[in-house]
């Protein structure tokens, strides 16, 4: 099969720390912290009382709002920006045909789920929006994505819990390169801030209660203690390298491999042993066709909890060797808190911006190491390094793992 090269030509972000992707980056080199005190419902008899909401977000469209849930709001925002950063004009400068979508949502509409349900124990069933359905479904992200740019290859909403962007960016780069597609519009969007998630969230002890916003999420830290909620959106445009270079696009990367694989092990839990999370960082690194020491920086899932983080540097340390202790990590959920879906999607902006730029986010917070994780987290701030491969992990409830290695762009 003829194999091609997958260019990243647009991105666009919409997060706690910045709603462009833009504002997002600069957010991330100056270690700014996104998180605070829940908004959206009260918190009053919650031991959990912080989160990293989306500031100052409106959608422009206030008619067509009300027909979307705001996870999917996020996604269409973020999509516009990546589509018109990436210059692609379906119908004109590429087939319409031949644009695929894959944004994904780990959660989709819970917000109008919930205020749904609320709305028939108070006034009857005869008042349920009849949007009810297009709008808590997940696949929806996708499709009015699709909708609004005229997409008409494949769309789709990969579900895979926190590795749900992670993956649309994966298989979207699989149907690039083995040639279903010219171009992808990919990643993913959440909206979690429903009291019933967060409560179940919080019910599991899965969640910090942390009341001081910076030692909240404190990956690798050792009083870590739980994950911090966060909402918004990632979207990436990848494209068919030589269709990007012949009509004249900024090419602001690659995608280079792509690992997946499933622990199998708990509904909940990572497995301790990280050896299925190690094989998809394995398997992302190989079918890049480079070595683990030819990774100049890794973006962890560093979600601030006490497994994962110890399941996630286990894996590093089993795949890279000894190299593991000269690339550099750094959990940008430190800043952004956890974007469950689309945490990768956000992350994997943040690597195309390290490579371009050479400079890596910090991990903010840490200020209690712990001797059993004893990596290069990048806890000084930014970093400049000159790196021409990143890494994104990503792990999700269910044992689903999804890593990808991006590029430095150049010919």
């Amino acid at each position: 099969m003829d194999r091609k090269r997958v260019a990243i030509t647009g991105i666009g972000a919409v997060t706690p720390i910045g709603n462009t992707e833009a504002a997002m980056w600069q957010a991330m080199k100056d270690g700014v912290c996104g998180i605070a005190p829940i908004t959206r419902f009260d918190t009053s008899d919650q031991k959990v009382t912080m989160g990293a909401e989306v500031k100052g977000f409106e959608y422009p469209d206030p008619r067509e709002a009300k027909r979307m849930d705001l996870f999917a709001q996020y996604g269409v925002v973020a999509a516009d920006e990546a589509i018109a950063m990436s210059g692609l004009v379906p119908g004109e400068n590429i087939d319409a045909a031949r644009v695929s979508t894959y944004v994904g949502s780990g959660i989709g509409g819970i917000m109008t789920i919930e205020g749904e349900i609320t709305k028939i124990h108070e006034k009857g069933v005869r008042f349920t929006s009849a949007l009810f359905v297009p709008m808590i479904i997940g696949n929806m992200v996708s499709g009015s994505i699709a909708i609004k740019h005229g997409l008409h290859g494949t769309a789709m909403d990969i579900v895979t819990a926190c590795a749900s962007g992670t993956n649309c960016i994966g298989e979207a780069w699989r149907a690039v390169r083995d040639g279903y597609a010219d171009a992808v519009v990919c990643g993913a969007a959440e909206a979690p801030f429903a009291a019933i998630s967060f409560s179940s969230f919080a019910n599991m002890k899965a969640m910090s209660t942390s009341q001081d916003p910076r030692r909240a999420s404190i990956p690798f830290d050792k009083e870590r203690a739980g994950f911090v909620m966060g909402e918004g959106a990632g979207v990436l445009v990848l494209e068919e390298y030589e269709h990007a270079k012949a009509r004249g696009a900024v090419i602001l990367g690659e995608v280079a491999g792509y690992g997946t694989t499933c622990d199998a092990h708990h509904i909940t839990a990572p497995l301790e042993s990280g050896v299925y999370a190690a094989g998809a960082v394995a398997m992302a690194i190989e079918s890049a066709g480079i070595k683990p020491e030819d990774i100049g920086y890794i973006n962890a899932h560093g979600t601030s909890t006490p497994l994962n983080d110890a399941m996630e540097t286990k894996a590093i340390k089993d795949v890279f060797g000894a190299a593991a202790y000269k690339v550099p990590i750094s959990s940008t959920k430190s800043m952004t808190a956890h974007l469950l879906g689309a945490a990768g999607a956000i992350e994997a902006v943040a690597c195309v911006h390290a490579l371009a730029e050479g400079v890596l986010p910090p991990t903010i917070g840490r200020d209690v190491p712990d001797p059993d994780l004893d990596l290069d987290y990048v806890t000084e701030g930014a970093r400049k390094a000159d790196i021409r491969y990143a890494m994104s992990n990503n792990f999700g409830f269910g044992g689903h793992n999804g890593v990808v290695v991006f590029k430095r762009a150049e010919e």
